[in-house]
């Protein structure tokens, strides 16, 4: 078969596929035609088109509330440690060997309680010489005033010379000079032996002992203890010139300012102790730029332990009205805090405002904001200055227990509490 033979068959063929298109029905011939062209119209139309614009994003719901007006008093804040009211080392102040311990270390000790004893023997000794000496010494007295007397009587009758009466009117007061040096030695050997007793000379704590029973002591050189008293015990804390001079004006305006201090251990969130400012030294350090100062707190369960570290707030006196917001209102925009507000458009605007202390879970503001601003406690994050919002009005609360002390590297002047109505 040649080419032209090929040909002319395919000729043959699409005459006859046209001949069946031709015999069919005319709606079918139409939607054979058209089908590829409506295919392609559809394709050209969604390339072409436009996209439909997206739907604008619903404003964020915010909830706003009125910045709580109320009296607060503020307190100024310090840390320091405590410190025995009286401290003692005990020392003998005779020498000799221990022979009793008479306490449990770390006991309670009361004023006078006995708590070493040193072998009194040879105390005793020196003191029963020295009473033999008394004796001695008032034997010798009487007979020197009986030779006095019966020396005078012969003076009368000029059978003695007035130098012999003279001699032994000396005699009478060496004698008595004799006798007075016998007593104070028998008092000082008294001493030794009631010295060999060694007491608690205050009340308090006692550590634990130096020196074990058989062990020889020096007087007045050997440590055998040491006694703290810690009913009532100090808080000491260094004060800032500047706060020291807030103090010392507000004393001057009215008495009793800056008196009462409130003071936490490291384990309390709240200030369960109380004290009372006692001590101001009389001078500033030039290196520290403070002022050593004490405040003095009952301890009657000796609980408080010398060496233990606290955080205490000092009442700086009156009262002063503040505005408080929830703390988490307060945000901070590079060097500045701001808080966000709601204005009558519904439109966020940034405020920047100068903080003040915390009171509870609400911080103060001194400056910046109305009583009448809708502040935003919640949904801050979804706020932008400038975009709208719908704002949800609710009213701000005061939750004493959610109060917490602030830690150690807050600064001074950092707290408040509410004042009383």
């Amino acid at each position: 078969m040649n080419m032209i033979s090929q040909f002319s068959a395919s000729d043959a063929e699409h005459k006859e596929l046209g001949s069946r298109i031709a015999a069919r029905p005319a709606w079918q011939r139409a939607a054979l035609y058209g089908s590829p062209l409506l295919l392609l119209a559809a394709a050209v139309t969604y390339w072409t088109s436009d996209p439909s614009p997206a739907a604008a994003p619903s404003a964020p719901m915010v909830t706003v509330a009125a910045p709580l007006e109320r009296e607060i008093n503020q307190w100024d804040d310090y840390v320091g440690r405590f410190e025995a009211s009286r401290s003692v080392e005990v020392r003998p102040r005779v020498s000799g060997q221990i022979i009793g311990v008479h306490f449990t270390d770390g006991q309670i000790v009361q004023k006078g309680q006995l708590l070493f004893t040193i072998d009194p023997r040879p105390f005793g000794a020196a003191l029963a010489e020295a009473k033999a000496s008394v004796a001695s010494a008032q034997s010798d007295l009487s007979l020197a005033e009986i030779n006095l007397g019966r020396a005078r009587r012969l003076l009368e009758a000029e059978a003695v010379s007035q130098s012999d009466v003279d001699r032994l009117t000396a005699n009478v007061r060496s004698a008595e000079a004799a006798l007075a040096a016998a007593r104070a030695r028998v008092s000082s050997r008294a001493l030794d032996v009631e010295f060999a007793y060694v007491r608690a000379p205050i009340s308090g704590r006692i550590s634990d002992r130096r020196i074990d029973p058989g062990n020889i002591v020096g007087a007045n050189e050997t440590l055998l203890t040491t006694i703290n008293a810690l009913d009532p015990i100090y808080f000491t804390f260094d004060v800032p010139e500047s706060l020291y001079l807030k103090t010392a004006r507000q004393r001057q305006a009215k008495d009793g300012a800056g008196e009462t201090a409130e003071i936490r251990l490291q384990d309390e969130a709240q200030y369960s102790w109380r004290g009372k400012l006692d001590f101001t030294d009389n001078g500033i350090s030039q290196n520290s730029g403070t002022i050593r100062a004490r405040a003095v707190v009952a301890n009657p369960t000796n609980f408080l332990a010398p060496g233990m570290f606290g955080n205490m707030r000092l009442a700086d006196g009156g009262t002063t009205p503040a505005l408080l917001v929830p703390d988490a209102a307060v945000r901070t925009d590079q060097a500045r805090k701001i808080v966000l507000v709601v204005g009558k458009d519904d439109t966020v605007a940034a405020k920047p405002v100068e903080t003040g202390p915390l009171v509870g879970n609400l911080r103060a503001i001194r400056s910046g904001i109305a009583k009448t601003d809708r502040v935003i406690v919640q949904g801050v994050q979804f706020a932008m200055p400038g975009a709208k919002v719908k704002p949800r009005v609710t009213q701000i609360k005061f939750d004493a227990a959610a109060a917490k002390a602030p830690p150690a590297s807050v600064p001074s002047a950092s707290q408040a509490t509410l004042a009383a109505n």
